[in-house]
């Protein structure tokens, strides 16, 4: 902010203070959110407030009355606003000093005399209630003195909209730490929100075109700030483009600022929806042609689940959440896809297409694996050539958390240069020190502040809009400048893999030994045989158990008979020894028994014979060692063309996946795995297609290890200086 905001918002907080006694300091937002809205709309209405009262008085005094007064009231005090506000009321902050004796009652009438689409903003604020208190406590007056103080200027003419928005955005930021509450679910770092309107309108011809319309949207609007942004960097660029802001916001506080901003600068409050997004779509009808967002991330989705999971399984790819669902412990990427639901036709499909920009924490870079879950979202993306760009910023820049975040720029409208490419920037050393941290924020991209002596924003834009792979730029690393590669551009396919399972033979000795013997009393299949179903104590049930008892020690009594020292090492040969052994009782023995008795009495050895399992029709194959299953991520073939087929596309056998990757995984197999495993196959009917992207290993740069006769002269200093502490400590 610059140092008049700083100051301006440094005095309001200095009115706050005075509200100590009757309010605790969570509490002063109530109070000073909504005081500072309406002292800004006083002094936006002042000029015209004496022609609007007179008209106000002669259409009453012509008969006109209740809303259709109020339809041609707005018509003639709009002055050419499309979102005409008025207040009829005779008060200002300054004439309702001048009765102190009726404030609250001429405050509560000032307020009621504002058009409808004020009154609904203080609704939200839940204004009235505060308005009693404060004047039972003698602090009305007070406060609405203290906002008529010279200092804090909040006229038009000494704060324009894009400076009352920082304004706005920096007090909900403080009082949000006073009431210990996140700040992030309120605030994007406004040199952040630059970075991302400025990269969304890179390489966007059409937009700075006199006359263009477009529309904005951001699901998670909160103050609004994205929204005005966006607004300020198109209309600095082109005066004449006609914009559209559309926003969805589920807190009611945030709600009402934002919607305050938009009414100050003539924007249709009505786009402006109040509610939760993800149950409860306000704008389901519409499409947008830039959409920008910083969703809640690392949050759990829990109370939208059911609404959630029931549009994914009803409505599929015909709803906003097709391809997948992430974990329940992080939601941001429904927002991601709630917005792609919102994109124009492609071009190629004879629409105009969108693009969005959203900021995501690393979650949604890899976490999940191959199957409906974030993976799938990522590949439901990157396949459909999607996924334009990601931007890595730098650590501690948000305020309620010091994590690494990232931009995704997702666009259905790529050039024709960056088709089947998607281009990854490292911008997360462009970076300054802030002088004061702000809760976790002790960093910030340069180039939105006065007197800063670069602008990191502008060039993390040239990184992104040169499309250069292995572009360079100047960082600071460990304390010294040096040229680091911060732009690499991928093929879609470069992140996807198939995730295989290699599987190796089941190999088992067997013994018919005292210890081997004794495990078969643990085994579950041999405890059942001493239960029983009927009525428990009845005579049914007691003699059923009777007689599980005696078949439990015939069989005990038989394996003991037969305890030996020889050693088999094939599973067919010893079962059918085994079979011997029990004779007459092996009729008796339920199947589920015998396998129980043959697991029990065998080990693991690598030198027997492998085991086989009959399946359907007969055939025979190798039983897998679960202990011994690896998994192995296999890049994907370069002579497949993308999109691949799908699971959510019903290929449940994997059968026309198998038929494109097939060949090209048992060739992975025969020359990484079985020369050193002869005995592995892969298991194709559990190959996955997954997608993830490491953005930080593709600019890992090596540093290589100290000399050991420089940490070993670090390691004498330091015996040094404990020694001269020691002997500080005993002389």
């Amino acid at each position: 902010m610059g140092i008049a905001r700083q100051d301006l918002t440094n005095f309001i907080f200095e009115i706050a203070n005075k509200l100590r006694g009757p309010y605790r300091p969570p509490q002063y937002r109530k109070v000073m959110l909504p005081m500072t809205v309406l002292r800004r709309l006083d002094l936006v209405l002042q000029p015209s407030k004496d022609n609007v009262i007179a008209e106000y008085e002669r259409l009453q005094a012509s008969g006109l009355e209740g809303e259709a007064l109020h339809k041609v009231l707005a018509r003639k005090a709009s002055g050419g606003r499309q979102q005409p506000i008025y207040n009829i009321s005779p008060f200002t902050f300054e004439k309702m000093l001048g009765d102190p004796p009726n404030v609250a009652t001429n405050l509560v009438s000032f307020i009621n005399g504002f058009s409808q689409n004020v009154r609904d903003i203080f609704e939200r604020f839940e204004f009235e209630a505060e308005i009693e208190k404060l004047d039972k406590s003698n602090r009305l007056f007070l406060i609405i003195k203290e906002f008529t103080d010279p200092k804090v200027r909040l006229h038009p003419n000494d704060l324009d909209n894009a400076d009352m928005g920082d304004v706005f955005e920096e007090l909900v930021r403080r009082f949000n730490e006073q009431a210990n509450e996140e700040a992030g679910d309120h605030f994007t770092p406004r040199e952040v929100i630059r970075l991302m309107a400025e990269l969304v309108y890179t390489e966007e011809e059409d937009v700075y075109k006199p006359g263009i319309v477009r529309t904005i949207y951001d699901p998670t609007c909160g103050t609004g700030g994205m929204l005005s942004v966006s607004e300020d960097v198109i209309k600095k660029k082109n005066t004449q483009a006609y914009l559209e802001l559309f926003g969805q916001e589920y807190n009611a506080e945030s709600w009402a600022i934002c919607c305050s901003d938009m009414l100050i600068k003539d924007e249709a409050v009505d786009n402006i929806v109040y509610d939760d997004t993800l149950t409860d779509d306000g704008h389901s009808e519409r499409k947008f042609h830039y959409m920008l967002a910083n969703p809640p991330f690392g949050v759990e989705w829990r109370p939208q689940e059911d609404f959630v999971k029931k549009e994914h399984e009803a409505l599929g790819f015909a709803g906003r959440f097709g391809p997948g669902l992430p974990t329940i412990r992080d939601g941001a990427t429904l927002f991601l896809m709630h917005m792609m639901s919102k994109m124009h036709p492609a071009p190629r499909d004879g629409g105009e297409g969108s693009k969005i920009a959203i900021v995501f924490n690393g979650s949604p870079l890899f976490n999940g694996d191959p199957g409906p879950s974030e993976s799938n979202i990522r590949r439901w993306i990157i396949e459909n050539d999607w996924l334009d760009a990601i931007v890595a910023l730098p650590d501690q820049l948000f305020y309620n958390t010091g994590i690494l975040t990232y931009i995704w720029l997702v666009s259905n409208r790529k050039p024709e240069h960056r088709r089947g490419k998607v281009q990854l920037v490292d911008a997360s050393r462009h970076f300054v020190k802030m002088t004061k941290s702000k809760g976790d924020k002790r960093n910030r991209i340069a180039g939105t502040e006065d007197g800063d002596t670069e602008n990191q924003i502008a060039e993390i834009v040239r990184l992104y809009g040169d499309y250069t792979d292995g572009d360079s730029s100047r960082v600071l690393v460990d304390g010294k400048h040096e040229d680091r590669v911060c732009s690499r551009i991928f093929d879609n396919r470069d992140f996807g893999y198939l995730k295989v399972t290699v599987e190796r033979p089941l190999r088992l000795n067997f013994q018919l030994s005292k210890e081997r013997i004794e495990k078969i009393k643990e085994e579950t299949a041999f405890a059942n045989l001493a239960k029983s179903k009927k009525k428990f104590g009845s005579d049914a049930y007691k003699e059923e158990v009777a007689a599980g008892e005696e078949r439990q020690k015939a069989i005990f009594d038989a394996l003991s008979a037969s305890i030996s020292n020889q050693l088999f090492k094939d599973r067919d040969e010893f079962t059918e020894h085994l079979d011997g052994v029990l004779g007459d009782l092996k009729p008796k023995i339920p199947a589920a028994l015998t396998k129980a008795l043959v697991s029990a009495l065998s080990e693991k050895d690598p030198t027997a014979n492998e085991c086989y399992i009959a399946k359907r029709g007969g055939e025979r194959v190798k039983e897998p060692d679960p202990d011994l299953r690896d998994i192995e991520l296999v890049p994907l073939p370069d002579d497949v063309s993308l999109p691949l087929p799908v699971d959510y596309d019903r290929d449940a056998d994997n059968s026309r996946l198998l038929t494109l990757v097939q060949d090209h995984c048992e060739d992975y197999l025969a020359r990484e795995v079985t020369p050193y495993v002869p005995d592995a196959w892969m298991d194709h009917s559990k190959t996955k297609v997954g997608y993830e992207i490491p953005i930080n290993r593709h600019f890992y740069v090596y540093k290589p290890p100290r000399e050991l006769s420089e940490i070993e002269e670090d390691i004498k200093n330091l015996e040094k200086d404990i020694l001269a502490q020691l002997n500080k400590v005993v002389s």
